[in-house]
């Protein structure tokens, strides 16, 4: 029985599960959204809300303890220029996991997990799609006929001009 065990190791020695990890966070800071298994998104989600909750605290302090998770100073940068500043009010819950359905290969349920703050589709001040106006048919019967009849006007002029 697993009573009391509430880490997933993954299938994974300590090392390699923080390894994973760690790159699976640093890629979701760059690109912030990631394709990956649900079982790995959730203990990603455990893993990174922390340390986005600490870059809210630019100090050298917390950089370098940001540091000692991420391994990538251009990804604790990333963090704490872009990231820090969009979710500086919100309290917490950073990450979403959005389910895909199930991979072909070995049927393991798929999901995308990203940043909350930078999908435009879900933020309440996205700007709507730009509608395209409606046409209609006879437009363009009338423009070519618009064409036509400059065309005439260009012909008549030009042999006074002379």
């Amino acid at each position: 029985m697993r009573h009391g065990r509430k880490v997933n190791h993954l299938g994974r020695t300590h090392e390699h599960r923080l390894a994973l990890l760690s790159n699976m966070a640093t890629s979701l800071i760059m690109h912030k959204r990631i394709k990956t298994t649900v079982a790995k998104a959730k203990a990603l989600q455990q893993y990174v809300d922390p340390i986005i909750t600490r870059s809210k605290d630019d100090t050298t302090h917390s950089r370098r303890m940001v540091f000692k998770y991420l391994q990538n100073k251009f990804a604790v940068t990333e963090l704490f220029r872009e990231v820090s500043a969009k979710v500086a009010d919100r309290p917490g819950g950073y990450t979403r996991i959005i389910k895909l359905g199930n991979r072909l290969g070995d049927a393991a349920e798929m999901c995308y997990i990203e940043l909350v703050d930078f999908n435009d589709v879900y933020t309440k001040n996205a700007k709507p799609a730009a509608t395209k106006k409606a046409s209609r048919r006879s437009s363009g019967k009338k423009a070519k006929k618009d064409v036509a009849e400059a065309q005439v006007v260009e012909a008549t002029e030009t042999p006074a001009a002379e």
